[in-house]
């Protein structure tokens, strides 16, 4: 069994529903992932339900603020 858990991608509703055909929605992981072989190999998709980049407060994340 594979001990490195796959990254999974966030992608929008209108990926999901076309690939729908060849993926599977997998509860175990709350991903969908390929028919058959997803078990062991494949990409790892979740519905993208994270909110757009509104924040307006300061950048925390490791970047420098450029000084004029």
């Amino acid at each position: 069994m594979r001990t490195v858990k796959r990254r999974r991608r966030y992608v929008g509703k209108h990926v999901i529903m076309l690939v729908r055909p060849v993926f599977r929605y997998s509860k175990s992981r709350h991903a969908y992932v390929l028919r058959v072989v997803g078990r062991r190999y494949g990409p790892v998709l979740r519905l993208d339900r994270r909110h757009g980049s509104s924040w307006e407060g300061t950048e925390r994340r490791g970047g420098r603020a450029k000084v004029a």
